[in-house]
């Protein structure tokens, strides 16, 4: 007896969507079958969606849940309220960071995450190592241990990022040695790649002249420390046998074209983007509370959104789109509006998936197929995940959410659960998922949340051999 079936004439397969019945059985996908071939006397439960868009669930590759902002005391919300909020947004697996801190080993960093995480979240998550500051040797012969014990993604800053932080960029020579260590085991490293001595020079520059309101946040990350930094790293990585690199909240046409470049010549580089980058300018910092669309870094004029479009559309150099999110109530993130003060991060796990239907499929023409490996299947497979997760398939865990295509509706914070605010506030969708099922088990249906905090699981991850050996996503 099969737990569930899920009928619908727009089943989203990796081959593109076709007419499915998908049989579920303890938590896995049992069964894709030709309509009417599995009965319903054969699941205790089936669920028609015919005339619905069934997708594998969401996989954001880029959350900071419990993130302490720079300088301050400010945390933003813990897994167990951004799982709840992706689940309602049809996002079932999440990956956030466990952050090293000098004096740790690297057994202790996970550790002390995992009390953050362990039954405390909703959903499926996993970790990226974050490395910051100057890293002790022995850190460097922990990495392989790390890498094999399924942390695979190491996260790297090659910028402070705001003049009040000053041990957080690590130097070249320690990531060329990351580099080579993640290329030996079969690691890949995750980049935030800003010009720190651009950054930090626009920082004094707007100081100087007295320009320091956040509106002025696009000169100073800026797009020529997009394309130096980009650049530099991705030039590192080349010369290092097997090294694959992921770059961050990619937010620059001069960063995408830098990608793009070394795919070309065959190296294993991918890009993400952030769903607010491709749909905002720099002049949504003007708009009343302009604070609430900011993150690091900033975003960029209108030819570097067109240039995310392009690299996401026709280059295959963004691969993956994330949130970067950072949520935290609207009183803190709109009290500062200083080029050095304002918090980065905001809110919007929950609405990614409906926003990007809408841009890719409803207002492009662009296949359903390519909107799941954006929002799923991509970093699943970058990230060692695929194809238990970011696909409808047999093995493949049952995340499988119902898309609404008709659900045409304006976004509005009162129906969302992240926060008291939201960037998306107003964007009208023509889709929102109306169930999400996290393997086999029903975690929201309507406005109903089934989901218990002992429902997420950690996984680890190794990643594919074709992924690391060139660009495959």
């Amino acid at each position: 007896m099969l737990d569930l079936i899920i009928r619908s004439d727009r089943v989203v397969t990796p081959l593109g969507p076709g007419n499915w019945d998908i049989g579920v059985q303890d938590g896995k996908i049992a069964a894709l079958a030709m309509p009417g071939t599995l009965k319903a006397g054969d699941a205790v439960r089936v669920i028609d969606a015919t005339g619905k868009i069934v997708i594998p669930g969401g996989l954001d590759p880029h959350l900071h849940c419990k993130w302490q902002n720079p300088g301050t005391q400010i945390y933003s919300a813990g897994p167990d309220h951004i799982s709840r909020a992706a689940l309602f947004g049809g996002t079932t697996t999440i990956i956030d960071f466990a952050i090293w801190k000098q004096g740790e080993t690297m057994r202790q960093t996970i550790e002390n995450r995992e009390v953050d995480w362990t039954n405390q979240c909703h959903c499926d998550y996993a970790y990226h190592v974050l490395l910051n500051g100057k890293i002790p040797l022995e850190i460097l012969g922990e990495l392989p241990e790390v890498v094999q014990a399924g942390y695979p993604s190491i996260k790297i800053y090659t910028t402070d990022g705001l003049p009040r932080r000053s041990d957080w960029k690590v130097d070249y020579g320690d990531i060329w040695e990351i580099l080579q260590i993640l290329a030996r085991e079969g690691g890949i490293a995750c980049i935030h790649a800003e010009d720190n001595d651009i950054v930090m020079h626009m920082y004094r520059k707007l100081g100087r002249e007295g320009r320091t309101g956040f509106e002025n946040m696009p000169e100073v990350h800026n797009t020529l420390s997009e394309d130096l930094s980009f650049r530099r790293i991705i030039r590192l990585a080349e010369n290092v046998e097997a090294a694959a690199l992921y770059m961050m909240h990619t937010s620059a046409r001069t960063g995408v074209e830098a990608i793009a470049e070394s795919r070309r010549k065959g190296f294993p580089i991918y890009g993400e983007t952030l769903h607010h980058y491709a749909l905002l300018t720099s002049e949504a910092y003007k708009r009343p509370n302009g604070q609430i669309y900011h993150t690091y870094p900033s975003l960029k004029g209108e030819d570097d959104r067109a240039a995310l479009w392009e690299g996401m559309i026709k280059t295959g150099a963004i691969s993956a789109i994330a949130t970067d999110g950072i949520c935290t109530p609207l009183a803190p993130k709109i009290k500062e509006n200083k080029i050095d003060n304002t918090l980065g991060g905001h809110n919007g796990v929950e609405p990614r998936l409906s926003v990007m239907y809408n841009e890719i499929v409803a207002k492009r023409g662009e296949s359903l197929l390519r909107f799941v490996n954006l929002t799923s299947a991509n970093a699943a497979r970058i990230f060692g995940l695929y194809p238990r997760k970011g696909a409808i398939a047999v093995g493949s865990d049952a995340d499988i959410v119902v898309l609404d295509p008709a659900a045409n509706r304006k976004i509005r914070v009162e129906d969302l659960h992240e926060s008291d605010y939201s960037p998306w506030e107003g964007y009208e969708v023509s889709a929102w998922p109306e169930m999400t099922i996290l393997r086999g088990k029903v975690m929201v249906e309507g406005k109903k949340f089934h989901g218990v905090l002992t429902d997420g699981k950690q996984l680890k991850r190794k990643i594919a051999d074709a992924i690391l050996s060139g660009p495959a996503s």
